[in-house]
C-alpha cells in the first residue's frame, strides 16, 4: 500500500497555498499583502508590473490560518474529482482564469483588497454540480446550488463585513461557464496519466531497407522446383571417382 498523488493540481495548489500562508505568518511577514493580494482601483498601478502578477498570485493568499483551512476543506474534497472528470491542466486553466477574472473585476468596481480562493471554490462547487450531465441538459442540483449559495451571497452582500461576496459571485459564475462549455469529456487524462504514456517504451519499427538484418527464409514450391536429371548426376558421381 502506498499513498498516491492522484490529483496533481488541486494538491499542488493546497501545498503552495499552506506555503505561503505558513511564511507570512511566521517568518516573511507582509508576504501576503505584498505579493499575494490585489490592490483597489485607487491603489492599481498600471505602471508596475507586480500589481499584473498580483491579478493571478492573489488566489494563493490567505489572511490567517482558518481563512486558508475553510477554503482547503472544499478544494480537497472538491478538486479530485473535478480534476478526474476535468483533467489536470484542464483544471489548472480554470483555476488560473478564475482568479484572474475576479481580480480585474475587483480593481475596476470595487474599493476593498481582495485575496484569497473563496473564488476558486465557488467555481468549483458550481462546476461540480455539472459533472456527468447530458449536453443539453441543465443539472437540478446546479439550480439548487444557485439558490443556496449564490443566493446567500447575495443576500450578505448587503452587509458591512470584510468577506468579498463578489469573489464568491464571479466565482460561481465562472463555475457555471465551464460547466455549460465543457472544455473535456468526463474521463480526461492527468497529468499524471499523461507522463505514464509518454514514458511508454516505443514500439518496435521494421528494419530499414539497407540495414543489416536477418533474411526470412522463402520456400520454394516443390512445382517450381528443377526436376534432377537421373543420369547427369550419375554421371557426375562416376567423373567425381576417376
Amino acid at each position: 500500500m502506498r499513498i498516491k498523488y492522484n490529483a496533481p493540481t488541486t494538491l499542488t495548489y493546497s501545498f503552495f497555498c499552506t506555503l505561503v500562508v505558513a511564511l507570512d505568518q511566521h517568518y516573511l511577514y507582509g508576504l501576503v499583502r505584498a505579493f499575494f493580494t490585489v490592490p483597489n482601483a485607487l491603489l492599481f498601478d498600471l505602471f508596475d508590473p507586480l500589481n499584473y502578477l498580483r491579478l493571478f498570485t492573489h488566489i494563493a493568499g490567505h489572511a490567517d490560518w482558518n481563512h486558508l483551512v475553510s477554503n482547503l476543506a472544499y478544494i480537497l474534497l472538491l478538486g479530485p474529482m473535478l480534476e478526474e472528470a476535468y483533467g489536470s491542466l484542464t483544471m489548472l486553466l480554470m483555476i488560473v482564469v478564475t482568479g484572474f477574472i475576479t481580480g480585474v473585476l475587483n480593481i475596476c468596481f470595487f474599493p476593498h483588497p481582495l485575496l484569497g480562493a473563496s473564488g476558486v471554490v465557488f467555481m468549483m462547487i458550481l462546476l461540480a454540480s455539472f459533472t456527468n450531465h447530458g449536453k443539453n441538459d441543465i443539472p437540478l442540483t446546479f439550480i439548487l446550488i444557485v439558490i443556496l449559495y449564490l443566493g446567500r451571497e447575495i443576500l450578505n452582500a448587503f452587509k458591512g463585513d470584510d468577506i468579498s461576496q463578489f469573489a464568491h459571485l464571479a466565482g460561481g459564475f465562472c463555475g457555471s461557464l465551464f460547466g455549460f462549455f465543457k472544455p473535456s469529456k468526463s474521463g480526461a487524462p492527468t497529468v499524471s496519466q499523461n507522463i505514464r504514456i509518454y514514458a511508454q517504451p516505443a514500439p518496435k519499427t521494421s528494419t530499414p531497407s539497407g540495414a543489416a538484418g536477418p533474411v526470412p527464409k522463402t520456400s520454394t514450391p516443390k512445382s517450381s522446383r528443377p526436376k534432377s536429371n537421373p543420369s547427369k548426376t550419375a554421371r557426375l558421381k562416376i567423373d567425381r571417382g576417376d
